[in-house]
């Protein structure tokens, strides 16, 4: 693929770009010198799991690797013990060695699922900074002033509410920046909250005689409620180590819209043939629902196996297909109980406003327990630890219940 076609992909799902004349600039040096580019993005392992939209930033990862460029996946265990404050209204208590290292373990293992292992580069940045002596953090820190670090949103925010602001907070930027000196990385991926840590990166490499990487910033992707950005205190996510079942039936939740955005950020596909899948969605050519399923069993597929994901499909036809069951059916956990009243249950889930509502459904033959008609008004039973079912009132109300382990 040319230099040209090569920034037409690249260019797909990203937000700030800075700039497309210097990454085809690079790209067609890489074209004739047959040097790939060097790809940086940066993951603090601040937790030991990822959710699907950790991988939006890792697939654009593996559109620069699939041209045949060099990526570069930086843990920063370095960065984790600053405590990265993008965002934060107030300083953020660094990790321990001990957390880091143990969120660490899981990461090279699950982006492997998407990036090529034979191909990528793993790097630490303490492998770098654990070498820096206290004259080396005080001549990085001469590079910037406060003035701007204050131009920093989250900073400027912060300080007009007089809201505290470490010291360290302010070299978490330059630490950051000179990964990309280090790395002489000509590409830096970041999302869009990191903008401003990816400029201090090109003028670091600036300063330091290096060419300025080119930035790339990707969307921060909405969770399954299509509002808020993904994220497992909103409940709102897909686990990347999550199980083939609860990954296909979580992506068939999905709004039409949402949909085709996932797509674009968390699939291979190409533009030319995400237009096509647009114009067909719209012509009617293309089910909506087929255009799910399909997507369900990509991530399947990326994350566990092909016979995973035609398991996990074929259990969701058992479930909600053949049994006439909608897709998009809300889902609500509850904890373990010896005894539970049906009626409780039926205003959990909000199918019932009163348990007095609740008693007239069932004795109307209106309610529905793992598709068997529950008749006792009165019934209490057991919510045993780790199973699943679907509760039914009505013809068009449905709740799927699941049991916390």
């Amino acid at each position: 693929m040319d230099a040209e076609a090569q920034l037409k992909e690249l260019a797909k799902g990203t937000v700030d770009f800075i700039s497309e004349k210097e990454l085809l600039a690079k790209l067609k040096k890489s074209e004739k010198t047959g040097k790939p580019l060097r790809i940086k993005a940066g993951f603090d392992p601040n937790r030991p799991d990822l959710h699907i939209g950790h991988t939006v930033l890792i697939n654009k990862l593996k559109a620069f690797q699939d041209l045949g460029h060099h990526v570069i996946f930086l843990i920063g265990d370095f960065t984790a013990s600053i405590g990265d404050p993008t965002g934060k209204i107030e300083t953020r208590k660094p990790m321990t060695k001990e957390q880091i290292a143990e969120n660490a373990k899981t990461y090279a293992s699950q982006v492997f699922k998407i990036l090529d292992e034979s191909k990528t580069e793993v790097a630490y940045n303490s492998t770098w900074f654990d070498k820096f002596t206290s004259s080396d953090f005080i001549r990085l820190s001469s590079q910037y002033t406060v003035a701007r670090m204050l131009e920093r949103d989250d900073f400027s925010k912060r300080f007009k509410e007089h809201q505290s602001i470490a010291i360290h907070e302010f070299l978490y930027p330059l630490v950051q920046g000179h990964d990309s000196v280090a790395l002489e990385a000509d590409v830096e991926l970041g999302g869009t909250d990191q903008l401003f840590n990816l400029y201090v990166g090109r003028d670091l490499q600036k300063d330091a005689g290096q060419e300025s990487q080119v930035v790339m910033t990707v969307p921060i992707l909405e969770g399954l409620d299509g509002v808020q950005k993904m994220s497992k205190s909103l409940d709102n996510y897909i686990g990347v180590t999550e199980s083939p079942r609860e990954m296909f039936g979580k992506t068939m939740r999905v709004s039409d819209e949402l949909m085709v955005r996932y797509y674009e950020l968390l699939t291979d596909i190409s533009v030319d043939e995400l237009d096509k899948m647009k114009a067909d969605l719209a012509s009617g050519a293309l089910h909506p629902r087929k255009a799910k399923v399909d997507l369900a069993k990509f991530l399947v597929t990326r994350f566990h196996s092909v016979d995973a994901a035609k398991g996990a499909e074929a259990e969701f036809d058992r479930m909600f297909v053949n049994k006439g069951l909608p897709d998009d059916m809300p889902e609500f956990e509850v904890d373990p109980e010896s005894e539970k009243w049906i009626c409780h249950l039926l205003v959990e889930t909000g199918l019932a406003k009163s348990s007095s509502e609740g008693r007239r459904l069932i004795q109307g033959g209106a309610v529905e327990k793992a598709g068997e008609k529950v008749k006792d008004a009165q019934l209490k039973f057991q919510l045993e630890a780790g199973s699943e079912f679907i509760l039914k009132a009505g013809k068009k109300k449905f709740a799927k219940v699941r049991v916390k382990s």
